[in-house]
């Protein structure tokens, strides 16, 4: 009885439901989880926040008939959408570049990326242990989704194969590029003595030297990877979203490196792929380092070390060690 006074009333549900549909929400599922991971870990993602509320606000003035605050937001709309095309400008460049990855077939390459990352890891971990035992300095960025070219026209285009030895002779003292940072793209050295934007927290700011605080920069405004070598005390950190665990060994810093480079383990589709570890989740998704160590909070440094533009400031506290 119960089956026979139901059934009619889903029949007219399950006439307007179509493979068609079905296909199209599918479509629209995946572009919208596209979009999201496209900002996911950059500065955008505030951005979208606050364009949300402002739609928000929008709803809610016309619900209540708020006439003049309506107007103002739809004038202001004009103006924004030209706005939101400069402000999302790198999210835009990488849309279309993964578009145009897609359209190449490259995402088929996955072996061919993995044997890159594995080569990348070695070689950068290799140059950190190299510098560290010198008492050399260095700071090297590894780009991974979001594009870093703005920084690399500030120093000299290399567009050079990774190898430890290149990144050594780079980072020589009293050589020409050896005071700025060299951005690594995929298994490609771009640009070297390039300027970074010093981090915009104070408490950074008071806590670390020139170099940190470049790497810190950076990883606020990007998803970028940041080895930073001490030349004070040798010390190698390793730097991604603004958190840093540091005192790490040829060994660590290179599975660190294909951690964060390639969580995916080469798999990925032609959505959502993130170039870049050999410990990371089923997911794919980039991890954070919360499963490397975290820095802890340190004391402010002194006003004249504070002040000193050296790569790193000798007060602060004892760092994390990362797991073996």
């Amino acid at each position: 009885m119960l089956h026979s006074g139901t059934m009619p009333l889903l029949d007219p549900i399950f006439d307007q439901v179509s493979l068609t549909n079905i296909i199209d929400i599918g479509i629209t599922a995946l572009l919208i989880y596209w979009l999201f991971s496209l900002i996911r870990g950059t500065r955008a993602v505030r951005l979208v926040i606050g364009v949300s509320v402002l739609v928000l606000v929008y709803g809610l003035a016309i619900f209540f008939g708020l006439r003049l605050l309506t107007q103002i937001l739809q004038t202001g709309a004009v103006v924004g959408l030209f706005a939101l095309v400069v402000i999302f400008q790198p999210e835009l460049r990488r849309a279309l570049e993964r578009i145009g990855r897609v359209g190449s077939f490259a995402w088929l390459l996955s072996p061919a990326e993995t044997r890159a990352v594995e080569h990348v890891a070695a070689e950068v971990a290799r140059a950190a242990a190299t510098l560290s035992g010198l008492g050399q300095g260095a700071l090297m960025v590894l780009q991974r989704e979001t594009g870093l070219e703005e920084y690399a026209e500030t120093g000299v285009m290399i567009h050079g194969d990774v190898s430890a030895d290149l990144l050594c002779t780079i980072f020589t003292p009293k050589s020409p590029l050896h005071d700025g940072a060299v951005i690594i793209r995929e298994d490609r050295i771009v640009a070297a003595g390039t300027l970074l934007p010093l981090a915009e927290t104070s408490i950074h700011t008071e806590r670390f030297g020139t170099r940190h605080r470049a790497a810190l920069g950076i990883t606020e405004q990007t998803d970028a990877v940041v080895i930073v070598v001490s030349e004070e005390n040798g010390q190698i950190s390793l730097v991604e979203r603004t958190r840093i665990v540091r005192n790490l060994n040829e060994p660590q810093l290179a599975r660190a490196i294909r951690t964060l480079l390639d969580p995916a383990h080469g798999r990925r589709s032609a959505f959502v792929w993130r170039p870049g570890g050999d410990s990371a989740g089923t997911s794919g998704r980039s991890p954070r380092l919360r499963d490397l160590g975290r820095s802890k909070p340190a004391p402010p440094a002194a006003p004249e070390e504070a002040a000193r533009p050296t790569d790193d400031d000798p007060s602060v506290s004892p760092a994390v060690q990362a797991p073996p």
